[in-house]
């Protein structure tokens, strides 16, 4: 399998966990690459009409994303407890990985704002409403923050990587002070090796 990705996205960071996590790691071959809004990237384009980072090319020569769809496929293939369980715990792991998956958006978009669009041509009435997702999600996790107790699943994972692009791209949002249940479990979360060896640069 191959793995297209960018070291910064928390999205394709998710993936990689994921990977390194159940053991599949090894059976990936990682090729680093390069998306912007704004700059053409042919490869990921033909293989997701998206233009969007991460996409996997499984064994089969089939190409899936987005994170989403490549950690469920992922799950599939490790004898290992799964990472998305069965019954009515999957709902729940599933709706906290969709608000990671959201606060990552999120965050992308303001940063894209701050750091890629023009001075001139930036709304700030728009970054506001983006960082204002941002902090909602961050309080309503902080509000679950004992559904990150317990065996490991993609909820987990997807939270570690959100918080992990705010300390990447956000320094300045000092997140930390104002969400201490997230913050102990963000300290936790951050020393295994998965996450060691994915942090973003």
């Amino acid at each position: 399998m191959q793995l297209i990705y960018a070291a910064a996205s928390p999205f394709a960071r998710k993936v990689r966990v994921l990977a390194a996590e159940t053991g599949l790691l090894d059976r990936i071959e990682l090729l680093d690459t390069a998306v912007m809004p704004t700059t053409l990237n042919e490869r990921v384009n033909a293989l997701n009409p998206l233009g969007k980072i991460p996409v996997l090319l499984t064994d089969d020569d089939e190409a899936l994303y987005d994170s989403r769809v490549i950690c469920e496929y992922l799950d599939t293939l490790h004898a290992g407890a799964k990472l998305l369980p069965s019954g009515a715990a999957r709902w729940q792991v599933l709706r906290l990985a969709a608000l990671a998956d959201g606060l990552m958006d999120a965050a992308l978009l303001a940063r894209y704002e701050r750091g890629v669009r023009p001075a001139e041509l930036q709304w700030a009435a728009w970054l506001d409403g983006q960082l204002g997702k941002v902090q909602r999600s961050l309080a309503e996790l902080e509000r679950q923050v004992e559904r990150l107790q317990g065996p490991l699943d993609l909820g987990q994972i997807g939270v570690a990587c959100a918080l992990g692009y705010l300390d990447f791209r956000f320094a300045d949002l000092d997140w930390r002070a104002a969400y201490p249940g997230l913050a102990a479990f963000q300290q936790t979360f951050a020393q295994r090796p998965s996450m060691q060896a994915s942090a973003p640069v």
